[in-house]
């Protein structure tokens, strides 16, 4: 089993005190900063972009996880590279039949790369790109907003592809967003989940660093 890593989602954090959020994650044992990112057009919510992403550089060590919840994704990679992104991941859903080209284009800037599926998209879709990815995302809630509940048709979306990763034989991550609690983390994780994507669980609770030893299992 790979190494169980968290990476917080910024979405549930005060964007008034942004550093100093970063800065609590980091020494609460946070492996990467998951940054949503939403235009209001491929989702219905806005949050932030580039400058965020170039801001947060400055304030932590950490990989800075670039979700892009956004239309013609394409446009924006290396601006997102270039502001300090160290993964990008990109939609089927807003990618289509160009996923794989994307893909290429991520790695060509000079970052790991990753695709991702909605609660309604089958594995199907991504299936021929998933050995181009460094981590393959699948969404357990519907993007947008926190808060949401998991979605369980997502354990067996996770367990398809972790087949289809290991029998690979290559060494690419599986993240999960999305409602993710401590009730429900261990079945994420035995579904083949290694990378857990977690806002309000990490952002609410008093102690953070408890919090996240507990989604790794510690």
């Amino acid at each position: 089993m790979k190494t169980i890593k968290i990476a917080p989602s910024i979405l549930s954090a005060d964007f008034a005190k942004m550093g100093e959020e970063v800065k609590s994650l980091e020494k609460s044992g946070a492996d990467l900063i998951h940054c949503d990112v939403m235009d209001g057009v491929f989702v219905n919510n806005i949050t932030f972009g580039i400058k965020m992403v170039e801001d947060l550089r400055k304030c932590t060590t950490l990989p800075l996880d670039c979700h892009l919840m956004i239309v013609h994704p394409e446009k924006y990679v290396e601006a997102f590279a270039k502001a300090g992104a160290d993964i990008i991941t990109v939609h089927y859903e807003a990618c289509q039949e160009n996923l794989k080209e994307v893909l290429l284009q991520i790695k060509k800037a000079g970052v790991k790369c990753g695709a991702v599926i909605n609660p309604d998209t089958p594995v199907e879709k991504i299936k021929e790109a998933i050995l181009l990815c460094n981590m393959v995302l699948v969404m357990s809630v519907y993007p947008g907003f926190g808060g949401q509940k998991f979605i369980p048709t997502a354990l067996d979306k996770l367990r398809e592809i972790r087949a289809i990763i290991d029998a690979s034989g290559q060494d690419i991550d599986l993240q999960v967003d999305g409602g993710v609690t401590l009730e429900n983390v261990t079945e994420i994780k035995e579904a083949g989940a290694n990378v857990i994507v977690a806002g309000n669980t990490v952002f609410k609770a008093e102690n953070r660093a408890e919090i996240i030893a507990k989604l790794k299992g510690r």
